[in-house]
């Protein structure tokens, strides 16, 4: 396709220096990148958090945290979709540049954990893990523009199988390894470990090249002069608005408005709930902190593999469409039967059982949302940065569920909050039933 650039030679490509135009070295970048967001994701938003938790830290406190790590996923397409759109030729690939660049900024930004302290403020993590996010996020758009522009279309989906289990098998061994390894050394202990197997990770975007003829590094060129920087800026700037313009343009159709609409709902209504129930079994049911890491690590990592294989198959046979709505009522009837659950006084007993309703199912959704997210990313030129705001949708649904979880604590039960629940997927129901033009 004219998108993508066409393989040499395979033969030539297998035997050259190690580049995307080689089938197994592009599996092998694209799934250890995903991997690192996955170890990452599973150390922060779960381990972490549990851990907090344990500590005494309120729902407040960590929905404050998980939304500070999640804000700069919201601001991904505007900030670097332009960006990367644009970007110049360089010796080292006009992607793969930026993607060592943040790379690189990431891994300085985890330097900062180990010296916080055995105790430091959620806040204060949470600012280390902003920096973090800011420059992960960069390196995730890098990703997606290099495999639109290297995977041949009948790679698609083995591709993406693949990346989806580097970032769910990256998120349960980060959740079940640091849930245990926190309390037992310390978070700088664990800090540390965490940047020694991210940096691993990280190496192989040194390795591999877009094209053989590729420079392997050369961050350069020589940096501009202030003068040239502000000479060049009143451009860069009017480029950058007219990209992210043109990227909101695409949103004016009803459909992808609604859809857009429906991506915030799903994951602001799940934040809500699932916050304060996570912080609930650790504060006032006594599971262990690395004990609920540990489930929710099982179950990620079942949910992500078989269960988004089965579901995968039922979407290529009945369509995203159907599919999706379906799955609208699945999670729509599992939060009414939590609502049932702990009406009933068994949220301490049925812990696992909650769990796994207010988890798995949703993410199971997700392998119906995303095909009918990518068939409504067809704007003209802006279709790759377009997908992302849907993505950027769910993100902000989920920090801001995170940053209201706390207070929606205090002012609804948990039977009310998963009835609220059951009443978006209802919602969402409807919409998931038409098929995006």
């Amino acid at each position: 396709m004219s998108s993508r650039e066409a393989p040499d030679d395979p033969a030539r490509a297998e035997a050259g220096p190690p580049s995307l135009l080689s089938r197994r070295w592009r599996v092998g970048l694209f799934t250890g990148l995903y991997l690192y967001q996955g170890l990452i994701a599973g150390f922060a938003t779960l381990a972490l958090a549990n851990h907090l938790a344990a500590t005494g830290h309120d729902t407040g406190a960590v929905g404050s945290l998980l939304a500070l790590i999640g804000l700069p996923w919201v601001l991904q397409p505007l900030l670097w979709g332009p960006l990367l759109d644009g970007a110049a030729p360089h010796p080292m690939g006009a992607r793969r540049v930026w993607l060592v660049r943040a790379l690189l900024g990431g891994q300085i930004a985890l330097c900062l954990l180990p010296l916080l302290g055995l105790r430091p403020e959620p806040v204060t993590i949470g600012a280390v893990l902003l920096l973090h996010s800011l420059c992960a996020s960069l390196a995730d758009t890098a990703t997606d523009r290099m495999i639109v522009a290297s995977v041949p279309e009948e790679e698609l989906g083995r591709v993406s199988a693949c990346t989806r289990a580097g970032f769910v098998t990256g998120s349960a061994l980060g959740a079940a390894s640091f849930g245990w390894l926190i309390p037992a050394i310390g978070l700088p202990g664990a800090a540390s470990m965490l940047l020694a197997a991210t940096t691993l990770l990280a190496m192989v975007a040194l390795l591999v090249r877009e094209r053989p003829t590729d420079a392997l590094l050369r961050i350069g060129p020589r940096p501009p002069s202030v003068s040239d920087l502000v000479t060049a800026a009143p451009a860069a700037l009017a480029s950058h608005w007219s990209g992210v313009m043109g990227v909101l343009a695409s949103f004016r159709h009803r459909d992808a408005a609604l859809l857009l609409a429906m991506c915030f709902g799903i994951d602001f209504a799940l934040a809500l709930f699932q916050v304060p129930i996570a912080v609930a079994m650790v504060r006032d049911h006594g599971w262990e902190a690395g004990a609920l890491s540990q489930l929710q690590a099982l179950l990620a990592f079942l949910s992500g593999t078989v269960g988004a294989g089965l579901v995968g198959f039922a979407v290529d046979r009945i369509g995203p469409a159907r599919a999706l709505r379906r799955l609208c009522l699945a999670c729509a009837a599992a939060f009414a039967l939590i609502a049932l659950l702990i009406l009933g006084g068994l949220d301490a007993r049925g812990g696992p059982v909650i769990l796994g309703l207010a988890n798995v199912v949703p993410a199971l959704l997700y392998v119906a949302l995303l095909p009918a997210v990518v068939l409504a990313s067809r704007a003209e030129g802006v279709s790759a940065t377009q997908f992302q705001i849907f993505m950027a949708a769910m993100n902000l649904g989920d920090v801001a569920g995170a940053s209201m979880a706390g207070l929606v604590e205090r002012w609804a039960t948990p039977t009310v909050t998963a009835c609220g629940v059951a009443l978006v997927f209802l919602i969402a129901a409807a919409r998931g039933g038409r098929s995006p033009r």
